[in-house]
């Protein structure tokens, strides 16, 4: 990597200390006389003869013509950000803007540098990493991951300041790690409490956070978000957090996921988030049980929100569903489905519930999805009286935390599913691939266990030096338990009677077999719970062929190094088309939520399903340069089409033929199921650590 290019990758570390501070190895950014904020102006050369004077390494900016962000300014420094509201979404993409039309990577580090001291913190960051990962000058550049660089998303006030306590008293080789208690948040009193592990698990978070960096929902840069199917995966993606919360739920003995329908009806569920904004230095406010939604006035934020604006919004998406068409701005009526063998209206539908700058007309649909986590984050302080910033719900890296999330989400969820149940069913012929039959499926254990996955409590380290602002630097740890599972591996026996090789796609998918009250699910319940677990391509010569492929393979997940990877261990070289795709490789579900968390004993029942079909008529033509495609499932590949012709989530994106009444009655030859069990193992680990 360049000098240039590791300069960048310093503006991640210690996010509200001023730029000129000490960074990365003992390293100083010595500024231009006109990049110093008014405060510091006069004490600039006081302040670099100091930093010489302790042997700091000088990395001088290049003196440009300071970049017009005065209308960014506009959010304080000490104000919530949150890519929901509308104006801050604007002022994102100014930032954003600037920093794109930089010329070259000098040019950008200086424009950054030059906004760094005088932008809010977490705006700064998320225009910033944006930009890194859509310039072409800059795409090598590793992001870190935001639990570095903004611990407060993440952990709760009790834990930060035992993290500064540490760093201030003790050497950096003698520091322990501080413990992220696993009931921080709600006592066992709470029933919605048993899913900790899952809504503040901090790698589900960082993937809820990464991709929105990933897909932006707006930009005045229209190639950050005209991306291939962008619409269809804001719906998959979230299709499958909640089929994966409600299989979690029944493991918990909880009912599955009531939508968030009514917006008028108190929301049942609290939640106390026990964490600190460091930006608005103040704690992100709780929210109690079975308060309602108000109207919203936050001239501030320029918010003015009535919940009648949702039902209004709700009502035309319907409409539009029932017609099978939406309107545009000037009149014009886009069909929804105009080809029964694909599915473009989802991604049509996508942007518009979403909504992103390729809604198809804003100003009649309005933004459902996005002013609803609005709503719910300013219950609390809905007209702003008492000065207090938006709820998790406001904020990509911590939404998932709330239970609201998912009610939320199942609501959204069902609006796709209305217009899902209007397209025609998958016939027979058309999931049928003649002369190819899966006549056996098994998954093969770490420990030698046959059709049964094993999960367990992981505890891990993540090193939270980069985020400890105005303190000596040096590592210092956090440790937490996460849920995880033995490594496996599928065991599929393939038959090709074609006579000649043939390349096969292979889709493989888990549910669970009973529902809350240990009920066989019907089929058309299943179907929604039906959680991707890989995808992949294999060439399957005539006659009998045994296909095996690994779990840590998966086309759904990162590894745990990826999710919170450390910048300084395992970086690509530089120069490689490794080191270019590094960036959107940190966008992937994690690895260790791969497995639902299944049940003690005799486990839960799973149905694992498997699917084969004609990779020719399946593939999308396209060169893809790079390795980075382990998660393309929910986040696609960097400047390529997603790898994949059919809808996401087939062939459970539709409803069922007719006579379909369970899983065995969908089954075409080259399809095929297995009886599997999770065993949940109710002890503690410790990961291994890599160098």
């Amino acid at each position: 990597m360049t000098d240039i290019k590791k300069h960048l990758l310093l503006l991640f570390d210690r996010p509200y200390e001023p730029i000129f501070t000490s960074r990365g190895d003992n390293v100083t950014i010595e500024l231009p006389a006109t990049f110093y904020t008014t405060r510091y102006r006069p004490m600039a050369t006081q302040i670099m003869t100091r930093a010489r004077g302790r042997g700091s390494k000088m990395i001088s900016v290049k003196d440009i013509t300071t970049p017009e962000i005065e209308d960014v300014m506009e959010l304080q420094r000490n104000d919530h950000f949150s890519l929901f509201v509308t104006k801050h979404q604007k002022l994102a993409g100014k930032l954003i803007d600037v920093f794109m039309k930089m010329t070259d990577p000098e040019d950008f580090f200086a424009a950054a540098c030059y906004a760094h001291d005088r932008v809010n913190p977490y705006l700064f960051q998320y225009a910033f990493a944006v930009a890194l990962l859509h310039r072409d000058d800059t795409r090598d550049v590793q992001i870190p991951s935001l639990m570095e660089t903004f611990p407060g998303k993440f952990v709760d006030s009790n834990v930060l300041g035992q993290l500064r306590e540490e760093v201030f008293i003790v050497d950096t080789a003698s520091r322990e790690a501080v413990r992220i208690p696993r009931d921080y948040t709600a006592s066992d009193i709470d029933p919605e409490h048993r899913l900790w592990y899952f809504r503040e698990d901090p790698g589900l978070n960082l993937h809820h956070w990464h991709w929105h960096l990933v897909y932006p929902a707006d930009s005045n840069t229209p190639k950050m978000v005209e991306k291939d199917r962008r619409g269809e995966l804001f719906y998959y993606m979230h299709q499958q957090i909640i089929a994966r919360y409600n299989i979690e739920r029944i493991a918990n003995t909880l009912t599955r996921v009531k939508s968030f329908n009514d917006f008028r009806k108190p929301i049942s569920e609290g939640y106390f988030p026990k964490m600190d904004s460091s930006v608005a230095s103040r704690a992100w406010p709780g929210r109690a049980d079975n308060i309602s939604l108000s109207d919203i006035n936050r001239e501030t934020d320029q918010i003015q929100l009535q919940i009648a604006d949702l039902e209004l919004w709700r009502d035309r998406i319907l409409q539009a569903i029932d017609q099978m068409a939406v309107t545009t701005p000037n009149g014009d009526v886009i069909p929804l489905n105009f080809d029964e063998n694909t599915d473009f209206g989802i991604d049509i539908l996508g942007n518009l519930i979403e909504s992103s700058s390729l809604s198809a007309n804003r100003q009649m649909y309005g933004q459902l999805h996005n002013f609803g986590h609005v709503i719910i984050s300013y219950v609390n302080d809905p007209i702003n009286k008492h000065l207090e910033s938006g709820g998790v719900m406001n904020d990509t890296a911590t939404a998932m935390r709330d239970p609201i999330f998912y009610r939320w989400h199942s609501f959204i969820n069902d609006l796709f599913e209305v217009y899902k149940k209007n397209l025609t069913p998958y016939t027979e012929e058309q999931l049928t691939w003649r002369g190819v039959e899966v006549t056996s499926i098994d998954v093969l254990g770490k420990k030698g266990a046959k059709n049964q996955f094993e999960t367990f409590w992981n505890t891990s380290k993540v090193d939270f030096a980069r985020g400890l602002d105005f303190q000596p630097q040096g590592s210092v740890f956090v440790e937490f338990d996460h849920l995880n599972h033995e490594a496996f591996s599928y065991k599929i026996q393939v038959e090709n009677r074609s006579g000649k090789p043939q390349m096969g796609i292979f889709r493989v998918f888990m549910a669970p077999k009973k529902d809350e009250c240990l009920k066989d699910l019907k089929f058309s319940e299943q179907r929604l719970m039906m959680i991707e677990m890989d995808k992949f391509i294999v060439q399957l010569n005539p006659g009998m062929n045994i296909v095996q492929h690994a779990s840590t393979a998966s086309s759904v997940t990162i590894p745990f190094e990826q999710t919170f990877r450390n910048l300084d261990q395992n970086r690509p070289e530089a120069g490689t088309v490794d080191a270019a795709e590094f960036n959107i490789c940190g966008c992937g579900w994690p690895q260790h939520l791969l497995v639902p968390r299944g049940k003690s004993g005799s486990g839960q029942q799973f149905q694992l399903f498997v699917m084969v079909s004609d990779y020719e008529n399946d593939k999308i033509d396209q060169k893809l340069v790079g390795s980075c495609t382990l998660a393309a499932t929910f986040c696609g590949i960097r400047d390529a089409k997603y790898p994949d012709k059919r809808p996401m989530g087939y062939p459970f994106d539709r409803e069922a033929r007719e006579g379909v009444e369970n899983l065995e009655n969908f089954l075409t030859p080259n399809m095929g199921m297995q009886e599997v069990t999770v065993v949940f193992h109710d002890e503690t680990r410790k990961r291994p650590s890599k160098s």
